[in-house]
């Protein structure tokens, strides 16, 4: 199996605003992230670490202003954490691996994908097209994302 980690090269290598959001625990404001119309097939990684989070065909529209998901695609890559910021209790979720911040998980989702909403930033996120997956080591998770 791949190994995921957080290199300070990675770190590195962030724009100014996958860097607030994923180390600072910022939030995109709603609307703007590059992946919330995304529609193609494939895989969201980690931008930090590289380590799987999400598949497109768990992705929905909920109108919240930033791409949802109902489920991680490997429930141990994605940790969450009581967050009790801005005057408010939530679910914070982040990578195991790449300690990125991720965005929130709420109860909120489609009933019949779980009834759960992962609120994720889009500067968190990188993703590989389903036609690139094998040759970016992500093989493995080709049978989770729908054929285009």
């Amino acid at each position: 199996m791949k190994r995921y980690s957080r290199t300070d090269a990675a770190i590195a290598a962030l724009s100014p605003e996958q860097y607030r959001v994923t180390q600072q625990s910022g939030t995109e404001y709603p609307g703007t992230g590059e992946y919330l119309h995304q529609h193609a097939p494939g895989l969201y990684v980690d931008v930090v670490s590289g380590e799987p989070l999400f598949a497109s065909s768990d992705k929905f529209d909920s109108g919240c202003g930033w791409p949802s998901f109902s489920r991680p695609i490997v429930a141990d890559f994605v940790h969450e954490l009581r967050d009790d910021s801005h005057g408010m209790t939530r679910i914070e979720v982040r990578s195991t691996h790449g300690d990125s911040h991720l965005g929130h998980v709420f109860p909120d989702g489609p009933r019949d994908r779980g009834g759960l909403r992962y609120c994720i930033n889009s500067a968190a996120l990188r993703f590989i097209p389903r036609e690139r997956m094998e040759a970016e080591g992500y093989g493995e998770y080709l049978d989770q994302v729908e054929a285009a």
